[in-house]
């Protein structure tokens, strides 16, 4: 049999399973429920089908099943925060298709001394920056080939691939764009009518956090290298062409008017999502229709599977029902319910999407978080930035995937340096969570 059918059967199969259990415990729409999630899970973990046709399948699956009516269902597919995210992919791809990245990472990695260690921390600072805009998936893919071009010691080379796998997903917890479960988060907030954080608001929360990070994760990867001096590789020619300089201006200007913004009010989407339409203009953009194709459209999807996960637990009842098996965790201080659900998303979200496992846990633990009379806010936000946290396994995030794919990093490797990581990350960001936030 094809490998895929096998895993197409053997996904029904799993969640039939899941379904017939989950009826000893929950009523007939949160089990159908229950059994579609862990269906879509299994699809988009096995890739039996492309994820971006998965991400499409609650539009059929919701109203069929009964769970969320057609209406209800298709109407996360088109939710502000996704907008937001469209405007960002065609900055991205302008500042692709001019080479101004490459200008900005050779740039940052002159700054660093030329040592194991340096380099370690040039890649993961530089592959963070990037990530922090662009997508961790294209900031690791450019990245990559530096990595295995700086040495060939062994040893070494598959620490630049985990610095720059890791910094990209430090990166992405940076900015409310710089990966989909914190869009997810502001679409949850906005669906529920709580005040959404502005970009510099979230930086201000979540920068302390990652520069910690930063220091601390190159500095255990650079241990036991020693003094090995890499070759210098940074650009001999800095300066930029006319079409980087305009587009520098731009994001120049960009980053202002979000600042200004966050005193204002306006919607980040309108900000983002203008000067996304306006690479288009003559004269001023640097895209054409045909650079429209380099838009991830299965992402945008997969966050409308994601918004229709969140709302199916809520309309079903199902996130209240965990709930209230949870309400024994309500018990606990503050800072050990925060070491409890940073724990759990770190470790659960090893091993499956982290779209998938937010979009399910947001609603979980909103009701939690009313239930224990506690910052819901800071609950929330500790477990979205956690969902980024998967150093362990190549399944796990796309950048661990682009590190394995170099052939200089084992599962071995990835797991002994990711666990000490994933504690790591759960113990400051319970910290800085019950501390500042």
């Amino acid at each position: 049999m094809d490998k895929r059918y096998r895993n197409i059967l053997i996904s029904i199969i799993v969640a039939l399973l899941g379904y017939f259990a989950a009826g000893f415990v929950f009523d007939a729409t949160q089990s159908r429920l229950i059994g579609v999630v862990i269906l879509l899970v299994a699809l988009w973990s096995n890739e039996a089908l492309p994820f971006g046709i998965v991400s499409l399948f609650p539009i059929i699956l919701f109203p069929t099943l009964d769970i969320l009516t057609m209406p209800m269902t298709s109407a996360n597919y088109s939710k502000t925060i996704i907008f937001l995210f469209l405007g960002g992919f065609m900055i991205a791809i302008a500042i692709e298709k001019t080479q101004l990245h490459k200008k900005i990472a050779h740039k940052l990695l002159s700054i660093f001394p030329d040592s194991a260690r340096g380099m370690i921390y040039a890649l993961s600072i530089t592959s963070a920056l990037l990530s922090s805009l662009l997508s961790n998936t294209t900031t690791a893919l450019l990245l990559m080939p530096i990595a295995l071009f700086l040495t060939d010691i062994k040893k070494l080379k598959m620490r630049l691939a985990l610095a720059i796998a890791y910094g990209a997903s430090i990166g992405g917890i940076m900015t409310p764009v710089g990966t989909p479960p914190n869009l997810i988060l502001m679409g949850f907030l906005e669906e529920h009518s709580i005040e959404t954080l502005s970009f510099f608001a979230w930086m201000l929360k979540t920068v302390p956090l990652a520069a910690l990070m930063l220091l601390l994760i190159p500095y255990i990867l650079s241990l036991g290298m020693g003094k090995i001096v890499i070759a210098d590789v940074a650009d001999t020619s800095h300066t930029l062409n006319t079409e980087q300089n305009r587009l520098k201006n731009i994001l120049f200007l960009l980053i202002t008017l979000l600042f200004v913004n966050s005193f204002f009010k306006i919607s980040d989407t309108i900000i983002l999502l203008s000067f996304g339409l306006a690479m288009f203009l003559p004269k001023i953009g640097f895209l054409e229709w045909e650079d429209t194709k380099k838009i991830p459209y299965e992402i945008i999807f997969l966050f409308g599977a994601g918004f229709s996960i969140a709302a199916a637990f809520s309309h079903s009842g199902l996130a209240k029902e965990i709930s209230q098996m949870l309400l024994s965790l309500t018990q606990l201080s503050p800072i050990f319910l925060f070491l409890i659900v940073a724990s759990l998303v770190t470790f659960a979200t090893e091993l499956t999407s982290n779209m998938a496992l937010i979009s399910i846990a947001l609603p979980i633990i909103y009701s939690l978080g009313i239930a224990s009379n506690i910052d819901t806010n800071t609950l929330l936000m500790v477990a979205t930035i956690c969902a980024s946290y998967a150093f362990m396994l190549p399944i796990a995030t796309a950048p661990n995937a682009i590190a394995m794919s170099s052939r200089a990093v084992s599962v071995k490797d990835m797991a002994s340096f990711g666990i000490i990581f994933n504690i790591v990350a759960i113990i400051m960001t319970t910290t800085i969570a019950f501390l500042i936030w």
